[in-house]
């Protein structure tokens, strides 16, 4: 590839490249957006509702039961030499009620609840994460807007460098290697810039991905005042509390008391109530009768042998049980593994964002002498070439290890089990099951739907 081909190529991409100026959009605004229209939390919502349909069911084992059946009939017969037809109309109620099930109906109970909780925490989780991947795009594409600025202004010092040793070998000064080697790093250079334009555009369209929209002039602004914990310890404790994950696992663990409660209640004895009443009215050729009957009664149940499938339940759920308590103890230290990553990746970052300014001071004096030892013979293109390469490196090494810093931040809030809409104090409503799951205690519903 010729001078004019790379110095063409570059230009092309510097263009296609450049920022449109629109107003400005903050990190709590795309937070925001991400909150009110992400489909994952919504879907997280809906399954929380669902979930707690299990307490409508659950609670139905031990409330009554009342239906009402109409039968109309008309029958003929022949046999007495006359034609006899009959019409019957029969209008009956009738009443079934657990009374008694060895407590296994307040097992299914609490064991819905639990799976609730469960389900409640899951949607937190998906808040948070959601949240955090907003956070992740939005200073992707911050900091791969900024290496794309950086490499172009690259591209635009080396295409100088081509350009003065080009220069300097036509008035006898310089050397053809002077001109190939300013090339070689123009050429490599243009390369590093195609590639930053490429993770430029992956990052943005993650950016739409979780934000919902093509992202808008982005700038950096978000506080993290009072939000940050002071010490590993310290945002250990706070998992514990508030993360979600292990708030999950907790409400499993009652899960499957309860589901090992219920099995073993299936061995007791079920007491029934069971009430009908009804009436019929027959009309025939020479009459009508009219009839009301009813009847009031108890069904008690024992299991005396089921074929071992009583047995088999209690065991599979105390083994369910067994199992929730080391799942929940595996969450745990899973939680407590992402706190302390955080931190050593929040504490990395900011060192390396101060080693990486003093070598960015330091790289720049350094070109600048270079430069100017060049100028006067004392110096070669190749090291002119090579100190500005360090100070290149330098700034991609500050770009990133900014980005890395307010991502490993948000990092670490979400470990500890903050990062929500509520305690980023985003200006949205809170999405929650509350009410929904308050509807769905209430036994008669039902029966005021019916009425309203």
């Amino acid at each position: 590839m010729n001078f004019r081909t790379l110095c063409v190529s570059a230009l092309a991409l510097f263009v296609a490249a450049a920022p449109v100026s629109v107003q400005a959009e903050s990190l709590r605004e795309a937070l925001t957006a991400a909150y009110n229209n992400n489909p994952n939390i919504s879907s997280a919502l809906l399954a929380v509702k669902s979930t707690a349909e299990g307490i409508v069911s659950a609670k139905a084992g031990k409330l009554p039961t009342v239906g009402m059946g109409l039968d109309l009939t008309h029958s003929f017969d022949n046999r007495t030499g006359s034609f006899a037809q009959t019409d019957t109309a029969s209008l009956g109620l009738s009443y079934n009620q657990t009374l008694f099930d060895n407590g296994r109906t307040d097992a299914a109970v609490e064991q819905a609840r639990a799976l609730t909780e469960v389900s409640a925490q899951a949607l937190r989780n998906a808040e948070q994460n959601v949240l955090l991947s907003v956070v992740q795009a939005y200073m992707g594409v911050i900091r791969d807007s900024q290496l794309v600025q950086l490499r172009s202004d690259n591209v635009k010092f080396l295409q100088a460098q081509v350009k003065s040793s080009q220069d300097r070998l036509d008035i006898g000064e310089g050397t053809k290697l002077d001109v190939s080697q300013a090339q070689t790093s123009l050429a490599t250079g243009v390369a590093s810039y195609q590639a930053a334009i490429a993770n430029l555009q992956s990052s943005q369209a993650s950016y739409e991905r979780w934000v919902g929209h093509k992202p808008r002039n982005l700038t950096q602004d978000f506080s993290f005042k009072g939000m940050l914990p002071k010490s590993v310890e310290e945002a250990t404790s706070l998992s514990e509390v508030y993360h979600p994950a292990i708030l999950s696992a907790k409400a499993a663990i009652r899960a499957a008391q309860s589901g090992s409660d219920q099995a073993r209640a299936a061995f007791g004895p079920t007491l029934g109530l069971i009430g009908k009443i009804g009436t019929a009215e027959t009309f025939s050729n020479s009459n009508g009768t009219n009839t009301i009957s009813g009847s009031l009664g108890l069904s008690l149940t024992i299991p005396l042998y089921s074929g071992g499938a009583l047995g088999a339940s209690v065991r599979k759920a105390n083994l369910g049980q067994m199992k929730s308590e080391f799942d929940s103890q595996v969450t745990r230290d899973q939680v407590r593994e992402a706190v302390v990553t955080s931190w050593a990746t929040l504490q990395n970052a900011v060192a390396q964002i101060d080693s990486a300014q003093q070598a960015l001071n330091a790289a720049s004096l350094a070109l600048d002498a270079t430069v100017q030892s060049r100028d006067v013979g004392q110096s070669t293109t190749l090291d002119v070439l090579n100190a500005q390469s360090q100070v290149t490196q330098a700034r991609e090494a500050l770009i990133s290890a900014t980005s890395s810093r307010v991502i490993a931040s948000f990092a670490l809030v979400s470990a500890t089990g903050k990062l929500s809409a509520q305690d980023l104090k985003l200006p949205v409503k809170i999405k929650s099951a509350d009410g929904y799951i308050a509807t769905v205690e209430d036994v008669w519903q039902d029966l005021r739907a019916i009425a309203e």
